[in-house]
């Protein structure tokens, strides 16, 4: 019965204890190439569409049923617009 009381009481992991080696290897993250688009080229192409048509910010909502009501309704505008 000592033993079990015993088991409940100490930690399954020794926390305290050195961890000697790390297998593996992270590697860093690439960085963010846009494939031969430059800023210039990214703005004209999305101005040829009509430009941005959903508002940008952010909006905060009581529900996500609100949400998706002003998100379809947003959509439905954009795309009488244009």
């Amino acid at each position: 019965m000592d033993n079990e009381a015993d088991d409940q009481t100490h930690p399954v992991i020794n926390v305290e204890e050195f961890i000697g080696k790390t297998v593996g290897r992270r590697k860093p993250a690439a960085p963010f190439t846009s494939k031969g688009w430059d800023r210039e080229a990214m703005i004209r192409l999305r101005e040829g569409f009509g430009g941005v048509r959903i508002p940008r910010g952010v909006f905060r909502f009581r529900t996500h049923e609100e949400a998706d009501r002003w998100m379809i309704q947003t959509t439905a505008k954009a795309a009488a617009r244009g």
